[in-house]
């Protein structure tokens, strides 16, 4: 992608449970469509697995009926070769959908990996980022009772996305 392309295009991230208010959602709106109209904005990429996504990829597919030629495109942390059926249903809420290949290998980091790729394709950014928020605690392995606090995936994406020099939108009230 040019930096041309880059300056037309959008990332959402945030954290796995959000609080889904009507605020929250008039925010994300206005947002979203002061993107399309003043910054001609005409590509937003989503990530998975967060209600974040969930609440801006119904937002960006209102706004789309209105503004046709905006585009969204699903970037898969999982499944890096699908088959036609699941792109198919994958293309019913999405114009595109694509796997980086670099982050093939990444295991568990994968997401983060993934929210850097479409850190490094946008101009934009708008995140759901909660200073207080703490990821749930996870074990280290199926054997160990021992569990650790893992660093919020959307605490380390924003910092790059900050160091890139990203138009930086928190819409977390």
């Amino acid at each position: 992608m040019t930096n041309e392309n880059r300056n037309h295009c959008c990332c959402f991230f945030g954290h796995r449970k959000i609080i889904a208010t009507s605020e929250l959602k008039k925010s994300v709106y206005k947002t979203v469509e002061n993107l399309i109209t003043n910054n001609e904005v005409d590509t937003f990429l989503f990530g998975s697995k967060s209600q974040f996504d969930n609440l801006c990829l119904e937002i960006v597919t209102e706004l789309k009926k209105k503004y046709k030629h905006i585009k969204r495109i699903y970037v898969r942390a999982e499944f890096p070769y699908i088959n036609d059926n699941y792109k198919e249903y994958l293309l019913k809420q999405y114009d595109d959908t694509y796997f980086p290949q670099k982050i093939i290998c990444a295991g568990k980091a994968s997401y983060i990996e993934r929210n850097y790729e479409m850190i490094n394709k946008s101009h934009f950014c708008i995140v759901y980022y909660n200073e207080k928020y703490l990821p749930p605690p996870r074990k280290h392995g199926n054997r160990d009772l021992m569990t650790y606090q893992p660093q919020s995936g959307t605490k380390l994406s924003l910092a790059y996305a900050e160091k890139q020099g990203l138009y930086i939108k928190n819409v977390f009230m």
